[in-house]
């Protein structure tokens, strides 16, 4: 039996762990559960795991858990230090999965720990690339992707040397947005842009994967995750998400992962690694499928990959940076404020600014997120 803590389990990759976790009650045995504030949900998971502990981030929150947890026998805490000292509770697998910067620290806390971390905060690597991985090396952690792209990659890559390498390919659908004009593209309202065709996903998430910014921050990912260089990196359009990820090797073998739109399936290969478990989903009927298309991406309509790859290539502060002015981007774009094809171009004219110097450490990376985020508010106020 393994045990497992969940920081971020009232989100949607909380909810589909916890759900593998509940096909699977004698596999592991719960530590800690964590939410940012939906207290109600907290505490009717943690009742029903017999979590050893529930912390919710919103302190304010915390007299509501105690009493919704009164008689359980469960410990209750609240806010940010208890997020860190949940993450550093004794678990053989630590499920990284709150969402934004809030969850760079109780990561690091995890990490830190030298175990086993299923990462699914995607700001660890994007913004705290250099920090998280020297982390990682420091302690020794098992570092395990999440995401279905990298967790693919991952699967792939399975006892092969890096070196025979020559690409790995990121599989992206192309969003909602993917056949439309550019002119089209100008016009696009938040409720067409989180309609994704494949998956069901939040709204920032949805927005992401229509400007492609999603597939870009996944780029900035692997190259943290796999040690093969950025040149030895693209992404494809698939518009099917059947196939998630690609590695092609030196001797023209193509090893894939393909599998159903369902995260249950990645969230499964990191819990049970380097076994295998069941999971509910349905196995695939490629017969029923028929076509598999695949096609270069538009970088002239989706500028947001060439960003990335950019940002990565310049290395610094500049993935951060680029992550935090998108969130200020896409939250004004929801908001109705500026225009779609505006997000993309926020980013680029904070990108152009004078880069702050590299994040030597999580403080500086926050500190490094902070100001990008008071350019971006500046730079799409020009934009309106």
């Amino acid at each position: 039996m393994r045990t497992l803590t969940i920081l971020g389990a009232t989100g949607s990759i909380g909810a589909s762990t916890l759900d593998l976790v509940r096909r699977n009650r004698d596999g592991f045995r719960v530590v800690a559960l964590t939410g940012h504030s939906n207290v109600t949900v907290l505490a009717a998971l943690a009742r029903e795991f017999d979590a050893e502990i529930a912390v919710v981030g919103d302190e304010a929150r915390l007299p509501e858990l105690r009493d919704a947890l009164a008689g359980s026998g469960i410990a209750s805490a609240g806010g940010e230090a208890a997020l860190i000292e949940a993450a550093q509770r004794p678990a053989d697998v630590t499920v990284a999965a709150i969402v934004g910067c809030a969850g760079l620290a109780p990561t690091m806390a995890a990490i830190e720990q030298g175990r086993t971390v299923a990462l699914a905060n995607k700001e660890a690597l994007v913004s705290a690339g250099g920090v998280m991985t020297r982390a990682v090396a420091q302690y020794g952690t098992t570092l395990l992707p999440v995401d279905s792209e990298h967790n693919a990659i991952f699967q792939c890559l399975a006892g092969n040397d890096p070196a025979h390498v020559r690409w790995i390919t990121l599989t992206a659908s192309g969003g909602p947005f993917r056949d439309w004009t550019a002119e089209r593209l100008h016009t696009a309202t938040p409720a067409e842009a989180v309609r994704h065709p494949n998956w069901s996903m939040g709204a920032k998430i949805s927005v992401d994967s229509a400007t492609m910014m999603n597939k870009g921050l996944e780029f900035i990912e692997a190259y943290h995750l796999f040690p093969v260089g950025v040149e030895r990196l693209r992404i494809i359009i698939h518009p099917q998400s059947i196939v998630h990820s690609m590695v092609e090797y030196r001797d023209g073998s193509t090893l894939a992962q393909l599998g159903p739109s369902d995260m249950r399936v990645p969230i499964a290969s990191a819990l049970a690694w380097p076994a295998r478990m069941e999971t509910p989903c349905e196995p695939l009927d490629l017969a029923a499928i028929g076509t598999l298309t695949f096609r270069a991406p538009d970088e002239l309509r989706f500028p947001a990959t060439r960003l990335a790859r950019e940002a990565v290539m310049a290395g610094g502060a500049l993935p951060a940076v680029l992550n935090a002015s998108n969130e200020i981007a896409v939250a004004a774009f929801l908001s109705g404020k500026i225009a779609f094809t505006r997000i993309v171009q926020c980013c680029e004219n904070v990108l152009a600014a004078t880069p702050p110097a590299p994040p030597q450490c999580l403080d500086e990376v926050i500190a490094v997120d902070q100001e990008a985020r008071a350019k971006a508010r500046v730079a799409m106020e020009l934009l309106i």
